[in-house]
């Protein structure tokens, strides 16, 4: 599942970012695709039917990323699915095949990768049908952060070395950095 949408500080959709020939949501879901066997996005099914990919419309549009969260565990029949934000440029299938593995044996109801000091990456990170209902019942109670909604709940942190492969694009000044590499 990706998680995409427009940023304020971007000042347009990252999801449509010239990216390897097409665009970065493109490029994301098709990690996605190859590291969990399908790839579905939310948002606007208008906007993003174009890269090939079911599209959900998010349930909670403008609550953030916790409500897109939702909309695809609300959706989803597998007992373990993958979030990923479509602003990542640096995941690989091979890290995304990785983090899947560990969720599943982590007997957790997340796997959230964790860079050092202490950052963690809930938006790839991996999540059991089971952690809908705590995370539901956090945003019913107006909680949008997705680490302050986890609170009380199973969680494993996955400890990373790979700082590369979270860098978010939240800027035009972000993309123009990574571009430029």
């Amino acid at each position: 599942m990706l998680v995409g949408g427009r940023s304020s500080r971007m000042g347009r959709d990252k999801a449509f970012l010239p990216f390897r020939g097409g665009v970065l949501a493109q490029f994301i879901g098709d990690q996605v695709a190859a590291a969990a066997g399908d790839a579905t996005l939310i948002g606007d099914p208008s906007r993003y039917a174009s890269f090939g990919y079911p599209v959900i419309p998010d349930r909670y549009p403008g609550e953030g990323p916790l409500g897109g969260i939702l909309t695809a565990l609300q959706h989803s029949t597998r007992d373990w699915n993958l979030v990923v934000a479509c602003d990542m440029p640096g995941i690989t299938s091979a890290f995304l095949v990785r983090l899947l593995e560990a969720a599943e044996n982590s007997g957790g109801e997340a796997l959230i990768p964790v860079r050092q000091p202490e950052r963690p990456e809930p938006l790839c990170a991996v999540y059991h049908r089971n952690s809908l209902l705590g995370l539901e019942t956090a945003f019913q109670h107006g909680e949008r952060k997705i680490m302050t909604a986890l609170a009380g709940m199973r969680m494993v942190r996955f400890p990373i070395d790979e700082p590369a492969l979270f860098r978010n694009l939240n800027t035009p000044e972000d993309w123009a950095a990574y571009a430029r590499e």
